[in-house]
């Protein structure tokens, strides 16, 4: 089965051609790579931010492990 990335699926090449013409035009080609280099910044930012989380989550579970060799009142 052949998955698209979000909306890509439907569009063709002749489709993403004329979105990159357009853009190019009304940024013009001296602002396309400050437009990419901010994106490219808000893409960084936005994975750091996710690994913050990600690493405060498993913080907090890591007192909830349970030690497999440890047997609670119940189990004996």
């Amino acid at each position: 089965m052949l998955t698209y990335p979000l909306f890509l699926g439907s569009l063709g090449f002749w489709e993403i051609f004329l979105i990159v013409l357009v853009i190019v035009l009304l940024f013009g080609g001296k602002k396309i790579p400050e437009l990419m280099r901010g994106v490219g910044k808000g893409v960084k930012s936005f994975r750091q931010g996710m690994n913050e989380v990600e690493d405060e989550f498993k913080e907090a579970t890591k007192d909830l492990e349970i030690d497999p060799d440890k047997k609670s009142d119940e189990t004996k």
